[in-house]
């Protein structure tokens, strides 16, 4: 295949475009156009309370926001979780609460929490993740009774085999030999 020197021209123009959009903002905007701001990164703290974030949480879907809460509170940012939670605009979604609860445990708020979660079950009693972080909140106030209550409502509803049953079982379990040595 032979290139012209007019290919390689016309080539050069065309790679030349995107290095002029690159270039703008030091060149000005055509026709009132603004520059895009810079990503911010809105899951760190000094960047929480700008308004790039604010208005980025905001637009954000019920789904997404759970979403971001979930990853938040699993990677142990718990008031940055609970931030993005309450923004939901169903406020009684059994996801939503369970992760206000789930946050709000972790922050050492467990009574708290434990409101939380008897809503999620009021709207949703088969949500059986809800009554296995119920049964650590239990634990945490150390009424273990309480906790295997909750964990014979998980068997009752999806057996043995499911994850929120061998889970609260394991927690449980731990609890027990920790209070026995206590003893």
């Amino acid at each position: 295949m032979r290139i012209s020197f007019r290919t390689l021209a016309c080539v050069g123009v065309a790679a030349a475009l995107p290095l002029s959009a690159w270039l703008a903002p030091s060149l000005g905007y055509a026709m009132g156009e603004e520059p895009k701001k810079p990503a911010i990164d809105c899951t760190q703290q000094k960047n929480k309370n700008k308004a790039e974030c604010k208005d980025r949480k905001a637009s954000l879907s019920d789904d997404e926001l759970y979403y971001a809460g979930y990853w938040l509170a699993r990677a142990g940012k718990y008031d940055e979780a609970l931030t993005y939670l309450r923004r939901a605009q169903n406020p009684s979604d059994p996801r939503i609460l369970n992760y206000i609860g789930f946050s709000t445990r972790k922050l050492g708020r467990v009574d708290e929490a434990m409101t939380y979660y008897r809503k999620v079950l009021e709207l949703a009693p088969d949500y059986t993740l809800a009554r296995a972080y119920l049964g650590e909140a239990f634990l945490q106030k150390g009424e273990t009774a309480k906790a295997v209550e909750q964990l014979g409502e998980i068997e009752r509803r999806c057996g043995k085999a499911c994850a929120e049953y061998a889970e609260l079982a394991q927690q449980i379990e731990r609890f027990e030999q920790g209070s026995a040595g206590k003893g």
